[in-house]
């Protein structure tokens, strides 16, 4: 269980540091390369799901919000039961990145939008105080995301004339990989890869 808590404790401070610093230092779009084009950091937050999905307003964004409360409560669950019965290591591993990532987010929603004020394209957000007040209430703030991987980047104008026109965005653009990103996505993502690939005969109580 020690080896557990460690890895959810671990990945959950390096993805809230890596969001709040983003939050006071960068406005909406701005971006920073890290390796060429093919990484970048960007900027940008979302009201739903995983990867900048959207689902259905405010009402949408509190029952996610308190679905991902649900799932932490029964990850929490899963976990007292495999510690238990002593079972495989790998299903600990996969679902401590789970629920790392889960309550990585839940911290967003949960209170981003009462700590920091309105970030927008043009001046960054500050630690709500005093007269300052934060851009949402209780479940409500968004999710912060900054991981950008653009490895493959053709515009329509070069691309080969076989390549179907749906594969482009807005921007005339196809993209991969396009969805933005952050390290509780990816640990979600790498948990459920991991359960999937490694662990399917164990998920069992």
């Amino acid at each position: 269980m020690k080896k557990t808590f460690l890895i959810t404790l671990a990945v959950l401070i390096l993805d809230q540091w890596l969001k709040v610093w983003i939050k006071l230092h960068f406005t909406l779009g701005e971006e920073l390369p890290v390796i060429g084009n093919w990484f970048k950091l960007y900027f940008t937050e979302n009201n739903g799901m995983a990867f900048g999905l959207e689902f259905a307003g405010q009402w949408g964004k509190l029952f996610l919000s308190v679905f991902r409360i649900v799932a932490v409560l029964g990850i929490v669950v899963y976990l007292f039961f495999l510690t238990r019965k002593g079972n495989h290591k790998g299903l600990e591993f996969s679902a401590s990145l789970i629920l790392a990532g889960a309550l990585g987010n839940i911290l967003d929603s949960a209170f981003y939008g009462m700590i920091f004020t309105q970030s927008t394209y043009h001046t960054v957000a500050v630690v709500a105080s005093g007269d300052l007040h934060g851009y949402a209430s209780f479940l409500h703030g968004k999710v912060v995301d900054m991981l950008y991987f653009p490895l493959i980047d053709i515009a329509r104008s070069q691309a080969p004339s076989w390549m179907p026109g749906f594969l482009f965005g807005p921007d005339n653009h196809f993209i991969f990989f396009r969805p933005i990103f952050n390290i509780a996505d990816a640990s979600i993502t790498i948990g459920v890869g991991w359960l999937l690939l490694f662990e399917r005969k164990n998920l069992h109580f």
